[in-house]
């Protein structure tokens, strides 16, 4: 998948998020696809996982920048921030694509300010 290609769905994931369209995951995820909310977090397996999980009707502000596509792989950095809980996250998303262009893996690396980034030797 190309650059365009990317952006494209990522269009397509913020409009299915914002209009809380679960049906319309069906066009952005395979049937058995992985969704990783972090490296380390026990991943959603399967789309019913997927969209169990993934509506959420808070307001929300989203800018997304394609950093890389190559072949299958797709690198979005993505800002999300929730003016009404005062909440803001920076994502690295990593989405590798099946062949007709919907994500067999979705893996999220979300920070936030002022919280920690390594681990403390103080505890």
């Amino acid at each position: 998948m190309g650059k365009d290609a990317v952006t494209g769905w990522v269009e397509h994931y913020e409009r299915a998020w914002r209009g809380q369209d679960v049906g319309d995951l069906n066009r952005l995820f395979t049937e058995h696809a992985r969704y990783m909310r972090s490296p380390y977090a026990e991943p959603l397996d399967g789309l019913d996982a997927i969209k169990g999980f993934w509506a959420d009707p808070a307001l929300f502000e989203m800018t997304a920048t394609v950093l890389a596509a190559d072949g299958p792989v797709g690198v979005v950095r993505v800002d999300v921030s929730y003016p009404e809980e005062h909440h803001e996250y920076r994502n690295l998303w990593v989405i590798t694509f099946a062949p007709d262009g919907r994500a067999e893996v979705f893996e999220e690396w979300a920070y936030w300010p002022d919280k920690a980034y390594t681990v403390s030797d103080d505890g």
